[in-house]
Order: C-alpha cells, then sequence, then structure tokens
C-alpha cells in the first residue's frame, strides 16, 4: 500500500478505537476490545506490503503473525449478531424507532465489522500477490486455492473465538489448553459452520477484488 494509504488507515484507526472507548456503553463495550483485535492484522499487513519490509528478514516472522492474527479482522462480521439488542421497532405500532442512541449503536458495529473485515480481506490481497511474486507463482488457479485455503483457516479461527471464546494470545500463556479444545471441537456443525463462513468470506472477497481490478483498468 501506499505510505500516505498506510498512515491514513492508522490514523482512521487509533481515532475509532479511542472514540469506541469513550463512547460505547453495556452491552456494547465489547467493541473496543474486538476491533483492536481486528486491527492486530491490519497493522501487519500494512508492515508486510512496506517495501523496506519485503526486502528483509523480518517480512516472514511478520507473516506468520499476521497468518495467526488474520481472523481477528473477519471476526467481527459475525459481531452483527449483535444488531438484535437494539430493538429497532416499536412496540405499540411496529414502526422503526428514531432513536439517536439506538442508530449510533448501530453505526458503531457497522463501522468497525465493515472496516475491519473490508480492509483486512485487502491487506489479504495484497499479501498473497506479494507472496506469489515472491515464489514466482503466476497461475490464477494456484492463487485462488490459496484465497480459499486462508478463508478456511480464517472461518476455523472465527469459530474458535465466537464459540470457544479463545483469543489467538491464548497461544502463548496457554498452549495446552488450546491444543487440548482445538483437538475436541471437530464435529459435523462446527465443518458446516465453517464452509458457511467460508462462502461468506469468499464472496465478499470476490466483490473487493472486482472493484480494485475495475479500478485498476480504468487507469489505463
Amino acid at each position: 500500500m501506499f505510505k500516505n494509504v498506510r498512515w491514513q488507515i492508522r490514523l482512521i484507526f487509533i481515532l475509532w478505537i479511542i472514540f469506541l472507548f469513550l463512547m460505547t456503553r453495556p452491552p456494547f463495550t465489547f467493541l473496543v476490545l474486538n476491533t483492536f483485535l481486528g486491527y492486530i492484522p491490519i497493522e501487519l499487513s500494512l508492515e508486510l506490503t512496506n517495501k523496506y519490509i519485503e526486502k528483509s528478514w523480518f517480512f516472514w516472522p511478520i507473516l506468520i503473525l499476521w497468518f495467526l492474527f488474520y481472523p481477528n479482522a473477519p471476526y467481527l462480521l459475525t459481531d452483527l449478531f449483535h444488531l438484535s439488542r437494539l430493538n429497532p421497532y416499536n412496540s405499540y405500532n411496529g414502526l422503526m424507532r428514531l432513536s439517536i442512541t439506538m442508530w449510533g449503536n448501530y453505526a458503531y458495529l457497522m463501522i468497525s465489522a465493515l472496516g475491519c473485515s473490508l480492509i483486512g480481506f485487502y491487506g489479504l490481497f495484497q499479501i498473497v500477490n506479494r507472496c506469489c511474486s515472491f515464489f514466482a507463482i503466476k497461475s490464477k488457479q494456484v492463487r485462488v486455492y490459496i484465497i480459499l485455503i486462508l478463508n478456511v483457516f480464517s472461518s476455523i479461527g472465527i469459530y474458535v473465538g465466537r464459540f470457544l471464546r479463545l483469543h489467538t494470545i491464548y497461544l502463548a500463556f496457554s498452549p495446552r489448553l488450546v491444543l487440548d479444545q482445538l483437538s475436541e471441537m471437530w464435529t459435523p456443525r462446527m465443518l458446516l459452520f465453517v464452509i458457511i463462513l467460508t462462502v461468506v468470506q469468499s464472496f465478499i472477497y470476490w466483490v473487493l477484488y472486482l472493484i480494485i481490478k475495475d479500478a485498476r483498468a480504468s487507469e489505463y
């Protein structure tokens, strides 16, 4: 990503997380932590697309960290289920309420979810391109397979975070606990969840890819 775009993303996310810390109230205070966790892989992707990092040995350990933290970005898409807490309709006439507090909470959820997931997907797009260029992979089919594999991995990570309530940081402090729960989580329902979330992520990625491709074509 261009230098000015990287700093633009950093500034907006830092200000947004501070804003959420100051403005959110229960039951939506979870957005502060989730948005921060969702920003970590975005920051790592910004570093990985830095031309100076690309040419140094730092690229590979940062890539591993990005791989571990990446599911935190699309994870916020599942936070949209908390929209059910807004109770948007009046009980006496069934019409939608014009509550500033309700619409504010709606905006907090949507901005965090869409911001983290879309920029996270863009980072995925850039990193896959960098890695394919490094290994001289020119086949579009191989790139598609890599994206699908990463989306499957991300869906597994979302399941772990959403249903097992395990964060990536637990790998450092309680690896045995994480490994035990990971070995026991493989059920038909879990696999169906992974398939559904993989389809959702792949669809969003495809839409973003079309936008990027069209934007690049219009430059010529």
